[in-house]
């Protein structure tokens, strides 16, 4: 038996997120993910991506979420993500799992998405959803905290 042959394959997995105001449920994601796999890659959602996909401009610029989620111990690569187009993700990353949040789980989005990626053996964990925070929710917060210009 060869060396290589008694070695267990480095399990690669890959989440996507905005991370705007970057808050515990973003880390909780990313720590469970981290947690199922050898080598975790994390897309960034582009300012560009934001814009078109929710119509709204983030709190916090691309280059800076990048920068705080680089920082994280569990964060083994950070990419942008131009688009999402999850197949091409993996094209580009091959990855063994990809990780999101339980929320997501049964959408028709995420039906698609694992349609499109069982055929290349990927895996798609869905992490339990932290309750009672987003960032959509803490901006909302401060805007109604703000004084009327």
């Amino acid at each position: 038996m060869t060396k290589e042959s008694n070695q267990k394959k480095q399990i690669v997995g890959y989440t996507a997120g905005v991370y705007d105001m970057f808050h515990i449920g973003h880390l909780n994601v990313i720590r469970n993910a981290k947690a199922q796999c050898d080598y975790l890659i994390v897309a960034v959602s582009t300012d560009e991506l934001v814009k078109k996909e929710k119509n709204k401009t983030p709190v916090i610029p691309f280059e800076e979420r990048k920068e705080i989620v680089s920082a994280l111990k569990y964060v083994d690569e950070v990419v942008p993500q131009v688009d999402k187009n999850k197949l091409g993700a993996w094209e580009k990353y091959k990855f063994d799992k990809m990780f999101v949040g339980s929320d997501w789980q049964g959408t028709p989005q995420w039906k698609k998405y694992e349609e499109e990626l069982k055929p290349h053996g990927v895996e798609i964990v869905y992490l339990p959803h932290t309750d009672g925070i987003s960032s959509t929710e803490l901006t909302s917060l401060i805007k109604t905290l703000l004084p009327n210009e």
